[in-house]
């Protein structure tokens, strides 16, 4: 019999899915996602990207890439100017009040992964980090799941 419950597969599904619990949990005073923090991550470290951009650092379609920028720029966090090069695309910029949240959301995900990770040493998050960087093969794009 198939022993679902350890397996590989089961395991990452269901670390997964507390890490994302934890990490909504901290950010939801703010009333983000974690995948909205994740693209205001990458803004931080490199603003006015582009779509196409944030959606390859995000491996994420880029359809659900433009409804969290939608969303993040309705909340006053980003907006979108003209394209210089290519009257077809726009280029993501943090507003004032996006780039003034960064410490805040900051420690937001350093508390989570605090959390998520008790019970491991400094050794053993690197070491699992390393993994996880093996397990995740190539970069691809993937569905942000809808819960």
């Amino acid at each position: 019999m198939y022993d679902i419950e350890n397996s590989i597969g089961f395991l990452l599904a269901k670390a997964y899915q507390r890490a994302w619990a934890v990490m909504k949990e901290e950010i939801e005073p703010y009333d983000l996602t974690p995948p909205q923090f994740a693209l205001l991550s990458f803004l931080w470290q490199q603003d006015g990207l582009t779509q196409v951009e944030l959606s390859d650092k995000g491996q994420i379609d880029r359809s659900t890439v433009g409804g969290l920028i939608d969303r993040l720029e309705r909340g006053g966090l980003l907006e979108r100017r003209q394209h210089p090069q290519d009257r077809r695309a726009h280029l993501i910029f943090l507003t004032e009040h996006g780039k003034a949240m960064e410490d805040t959301l900051s420690a937001c995900a350093e508390r989570s992964l605090k959390r998520i990770t008790t019970g491991l040493s400094e050794d053993e998050i690197k070491e699992f980090r390393r993994m996880l960087n093996i397990l995740r093969g190539e970069r691809r794009v993937y569905e942000i799941p809808s819960c």
